[in-house]
């Protein structure tokens, strides 16, 4: 999807209408921030919000996706292009997941290889504190590039408000986490809590 358009369009749109970000935050009972944030090109509307937000507007959702008001002639040819980008997405955001997973697990193969030769290798101790200190710049670096590619596969839903975000990397690294649930601040109601990782809209 190009953020950007649709960010533009969504303005447009509500200028046309008369609107002031904070009349259609209150319409749809979100913080005027997060229409800001849509405007900008920096994020979309949740799934949830799609039709009130295109009611406000008197819009279509295919009109929202497509960043621009679409002809009846253009409909259904826009709905479908509409259709394969959120499954591409979708598809990138789970390659992004499986990606994540496999350099976790290579990391952690190649710290433990590292340290065991340290340690049961009869080495000088220059070699073994320099393949200590290359065990160490190996799992910050693969621990980096995985939690890179996590963050990036998809959303957080939160527990509250049930929306779905993406959170900043330092937020993102800072959370305490289980496998499928991270510690975050939803930027839309402000609260706290273990928010459910999503790779889908």
């Amino acid at each position: 999807m190009d953020q950007a358009r649709i960010g533009k369009f969504i303005a447009e749109t509500r200028k046309a209408q008369g609107l002031t970000q904070r009349q259609l935050a209150d319409a749809l009972s979100i913080s005027d921030k997060t229409v800001s944030k849509w405007e900008t090109g920096r994020g979309l509307p949740e799934v949830s919000l799609m039709l009130p937000l295109c009611a406000a507007l008197s819009i279509t959702v295919n009109d929202l996706l497509s960043g621009e008001r679409v002809g009846e002639g253009d409909y259904q040819k826009k709905a479908e292009e509409n259709m394969m980008e959120l499954m591409r997405e979708n598809a990138e955001n789970r390659q992004r997941l499986l990606q994540s997973i496999a350099c976790g697990g290579a990391t952690v193969v190649a710290v433990c290889a590292l340290v065991a030769l340290a340690a049961f290798l009869p080495l000088p101790a220059v070699a073994r504190v320099a393949l200590l200190l290359l065990a160490m710049a190996t799992a910050v670096v693969g621990i980096w590039a995985a939690a890179t590619l996590d963050a990036r596969a998809g959303w957080f839903e939160c527990p509250h408000c049930k929306e779905l975000f993406a959170p900043a990397m330092a937020d993102y690294v800072k959370g305490r986490h289980t496998f499928t649930r991270r510690r975050l601040t939803c930027p839309h109601c402000g609260q706290t809590g273990m928010c459910r990782h999503r790779v889908a809209r």
